[in-house]
């Protein structure tokens, strides 16, 4: 029982790092096209 608790604790875990991870690095890029990009490209 011990080790499938380990597992599933885990798992979550893993899964509570890595969403948020990705949501931190899709920012990153966002900010930098919102920032450093679009003012390269100024509309008309």
């Amino acid at each position: 029982m011990t080790s499938l608790l380990a597992v599933v604790w885990t798992f979550w875990i893993a899964a509570a790092l890595v969403v948020p991870s990705i949501l931190v690095v899709i920012g990153i890029i966002a900010g930098y096209i919102y920032k450093v990009v679009m003012p390269r490209y100024p509309k008309r």
